[in-house]
């Protein structure tokens, strides 16, 4: 096993306790990790896990709330759907109320 495939499966772990309704970025999974500038490495795990159907990917977004990962979906719009279908507001690739609907692990674990 490489040393990514395990840095994957933790946040893999992180990601499956995002709460319905929440969102949270890279870099808050990565700081929770213990490895604050490893953000881009969650982002490479988010794209693998797009398609695992118990890893939430969609509910993890850039720390603007934008949907960075959007492209990895299936369907052009798949991201924000799935996200609209648990009440979060998305205008134009961005989330509305970021710091009401986002969720920091390293707060809330």
């Amino acid at each position: 096993m490489k040393e990514s495939d395990n840095f994957f499966e933790r946040v893999y772990k992180v990601a499956r306790l995002i709460p319905l309704g929440k969102v949270t970025s890279y870099g808050a999974i990565a700081t929770y990790l213990g490895a604050a500038r490893s953000a881009r490495m969650v982002g490479w795990a988010m794209n693998k896990a797009h398609n695992l159907e118990d890893i939430p990917a969609h509910r993890v977004v850039n720390r603007k709330g934008l949907l960075t990962g959007k492209h990895h979906f299936d369907g052009t719009n798949l991201m924000q759907q799935l996200l609209e279908n648990e009440g979060i507001v998305v205008i134009e690739n961005q989330i509305q109320d970021l710091e009401k609907v986002f969720w920091n692990p390293s707060e809330e674990l």
